[in-house]
């Protein structure tokens, strides 16, 4: 480890900290390529018929390479942190990193929104005949342009599912499951809240407590969401094979359930080391990071269970 200084707007100079050296970064990059790589091989595989069982090894081992660099990684942050190594300055770095991770969610968002509208609102009305590319509809004539498009233009491409998701849910058992995942989340932005408050007032008991509160509501969000997509593709013939409507429901909801998973994981690793003592009222970053990471996810999901369930 090394200490620099840089000259502050008084004047003086304040200490921070300089890693040394690591080879995290590369460690980290050749174990997401394996995994990355050998998932691909594993879709190519099993569209064409044949066992998947080197490229199953070789994604594995990507994110067995990609877990230990990150769990050893992260350690070695907290450590330098309980050690007091970081200064002022360095804390403020991290908290623009955050930001700027966030930022590039929204945009990643934002991206499959941008597809949604463009399905919904010039895609699937020209294909039926409207505006400029109107000729489509020499194509396919019989084409009914409505969203959410359960008879597609070619059934022989794709299947036709028997009917659309509502925010109703499906089903005796599954009424109003969509919902029920919106409140859900909405709760468990307000627990996470919770939490963070009774940190700052170092009541740990009632830090646990809440904090335990959220991860187990994003757990429960999670199995509902696998439920939803069973119902989907026994029940109603909703699947990825469904054309556009099909890619859009999966691609944005499976995204966000990825995101929900993550976020559920990073509270739980905050849940342990509350469980251990860590962080204090005046120093607790690693809490609000991943308590604005899920409250983005919350937000997400707010917008996709308005144009997604219901408009």
């Amino acid at each position: 480890m090394a200490h620099a200084s840089k000259e502050t707007t008084h004047g003086a100079y304040e200490p921070y900290y300089v890693p040394e050296q690591s080879k995290f970064p590369f460690l980290a990059s050749i174990g997401l390529f394996l995994m990355v790589f050998g998932l691909g091989n594993v879709l190519n595989d099993i569209k064409a018929g044949i066992s998947a069982t080197g490229s199953s090894w070789l994604a594995f081992t990507g994110f067995f390479i990609l877990s230990s660099v990150l769990y050893n990684w992260f350690a070695t942050q907290i450590r330098e942190n309980h050690q007091g190594l970081p200064s002022a300055q360095l804390k403020r770095s991290y908290v623009l990193a955050m930001y700027w991770f966030i930022f590039s969610e929204v945009m990643f968002f934002s991206a499959f929104f941008g597809a949604l509208f463009y399905v919904r609102n010039l895609a699937v009305p020209w294909l039926g005949g409207e505006g400029a590319k109107g000729v489509a509809s020499m194509l396919w004539p019989d084409f009914s342009p409505v969203w959410p498009v359960i008879s597609n233009p070619n059934p022989q491409l794709f299947t036709n599912p028997g009917e659309s998701m509502a925010w109703r849910g499906f089903g005796e058992a599954l009424h109003y499951l969509p919902l029920w995942n919106t409140i859900l989340l909405l709760t468990s932005s307000v627990t996470v809240h919770i939490a963070h408050t009774a940190l700052k007032n170092n009541n740990r008991k009632k830090l646990i407590t809440w904090l335990a509160l959220t991860v187990l509501l994003g757990a429960v969000f999670l199995v509902l969401q696998v439920e939803e997509y069973a119902e989907a593709y026994s029940e109603l013939g909703l699947t990825l094979n469904s054309g556009i409507y099909g890619s859009t429901f999966f691609l944005l909801t499976g995204f966000h359930g990825f995101h929900v998973t993550l976020g559920a994981f990073m509270l739980f690793v905050i849940l342990m080391r509350a469980v251990k003592g860590h962080f204090k009222p005046e120093d607790h970053f690693g809490f609000e990071a991943a308590s604005w990471y899920w409250h983005f996810v919350d937000v997400v999901w707010v917008c996709l269970f308005l144009f997604v369930y219901i408009f």
